[in-house]
């Protein structure tokens, strides 16, 4: 007997139809329900990076490495999920269970705030947080029913703590399965926001939209271009012929919950507060992003009104709370307040003309212009405080080995201080002579991400019926 797979065209991934294979013969599933199977990729953040909470434009490259999730109903109020071990490093053997009870007791929901709680407290298990918070996201956001538990199986590719956003690529494929198997019929962009509560509201990662959506809306090499205001998606960006990206891991891990990057936050809302007294136009719109803040309007203010630094007590005295809805001024901290909202205005002009720029020829000026906006992005990292001495040498090998060997640009990526480091090079560039000399000088040989994969919804997904008789 075999389990018939109802969607064979998209087992054009190989890592899914692998996938697929181990879920028909796996012992974890009863072989007389229902199984449903989806795919969501890491990305590449190649420009907009941290500016996606103030609005910006941000340009995303799906990346190769995914991550792919099987669900099955058990008929019981038992929650299992599996994290299987991966060759790459993308996650380690995992299991947690538990019951749906603890989750929804009398029937409804955690509250937010104790679902952030229960997880949390439960150390070793808190990694269950990111796909059975999409239970608690689907039954408050959805007012969907949950009463049955579930089997869940993980396997990802997508390395963890690298900055390439594994953790959205397990959000986005369990939301998508999960709304599959619940029969929601929830659209892409859908996925990609309930998915960002997850991580937000039960994680307590104060990330914005920009992975979620890349791991659900993504195409396979293309640029997806979104206009964080919150979630607007623009037209796909082909890659020139003859250029292509690479990722570089530095080997120092990131996480987008750490202090830095919730410190940089916190800093470019209050000085968006603050300009709202300053600039006019800005003050009175009721879409107040600081990418909406044009340069010139924000050199005329920015030295007279922005503080260098600012104590979060110092602020809420004289300006109240911010406009974030996910983190808060701590009274007791002190806030680089200039720079960091520095950085989302210039940043999301760099990305659209990044954007203009890559929709010309790729003339040798246009290639060094598309590098020069990388590095600037790099060095604007470094003065909001996400810089790492590892990233840095990263961007300082690329910016030595030039365009005469096919190196045009490189930048840290998503949250910063570590992770990957995003280059943009001539197509058949010897990446690995970049890699070694990182490894000559650091000790640590790099992981080199290449290729590119669609996301959850170009992917679709599998559905597994019943066993029948071969």
């Amino acid at each position: 007997m075999s389990r018939p797979v109802l969607e064979p065209s998209r087992l054009t991934q190989e890592d899914a139809r692998a996938f697929a294979a181990l879920v028909e013969s796996h012992p974890f599933f009863d072989p007389l329900r229902e199984i449903v199977i989806a795919r969501a990729p890491g990305r590449l953040d190649v420009m907009g990076g941290i500016a996606d909470y103030s609005g910006s434009l941000v340009l995303q490259w799906p990346l190769r490495e995914a991550t792919l999730v099987a669900v099955q109903a058990t008929g019981d109020a038992q929650l299992e999920v599996s994290s299987l071990a991966s060759e790459s490093g993308g996650s380690a053997e995992r299991l947690f269970q538990s019951s749906i009870r603890d989750l929804f007791p009398d029937g409804t929901p955690l509250d937010y705030e104790a679902a952030r709680r229960w997880f949390a407290e439960r150390h070793e298990s808190r990694w269950a947080g990111y796909v059975l918070g999409a239970l608690i996201v689907l039954s408050r956001e959805k007012s969907v029913a949950v009463t049955d538990g579930l089997r869940i199986l993980i396997r990802s590719d997508v390395p963890e703590g690298k900055g390439v956003s594994s953790s959205a690529a397990l959000e986005v494929a369990t939301m998508q399965a999960l709304s599959v198997l619940l029969r929601l019929g929830l659209d892409p962009r859908e996925v990609a926001i309930l998915s960002q509560i997850v991580e937000n509201r039960i994680v307590g990662a104060a990330c914005g939209v920009m992975d979620q959506m890349t791991a659900s809306c993504g195409g396979a090499g293309q640029l997806l271009s979104l206009l964080c205001q919150p979630a607007e998606l623009g037209d796909p960006l082909t890659l020139p012929e003859g250029l292509e990206f690479f990722g570089l891991d530095s080997g120092v891990r990131h996480s987008v919950s750490g202090s830095d990057y919730t410190s940089v936050r916190v800093a470019a809302f209050m000085g968006a507060r603050i300009l709202e007294q300053e600039i006019r136009r800005f003050g009175e719109s009721q879409s107040r992003y600081l990418a909406n803040v044009t340069l010139s309007e924000f050199d005329a203010v920015a030295a007279r009104v922005l503080p260098v630094v600012m104590g979060g007590g110092d602020f809420l005295a004289k300006y109240g709370q911010t406009a974030d809805t996910v983190t808060r001024p701590d009274p007791d901290r002190e806030y680089a307040v200039r720079a960091a909202t520095v950085h989302p205005v210039y940043e999301h002009f760099r990305v659209r003309m990044f954007a203009r720029l890559l929709a010309g020829p790729p003339s040798d000026e246009a290639c060094d212009l598309l590098g020069e906006l990388m590095y600037q992005s790099h060095a604007s990292y470094s003065a909001c405080g996400l810089g790492s001495d590892a990233t840095d040498s990263l961007v300082e090998i690329v910016r030595e080995a030039g365009a005469s060997r096919g190196f045009f640009g490189a930048k840290i990526t998503g949250g910063g201080s570590g992770g990957t480091v995003a280059v943009l090079a001539r197509k058949g560039a010897s990446i690995d002579r970049i890699a070694e000399e990182f490894a000559r000088r650091s000790g640590h040989r790099p992981w080199i991400f290449t290729g590119s994969s669609p996301g959850a919804a170009a992917f679709g997904w599998l559905r597994q019926g019943p066993l029948s008789p071969s």
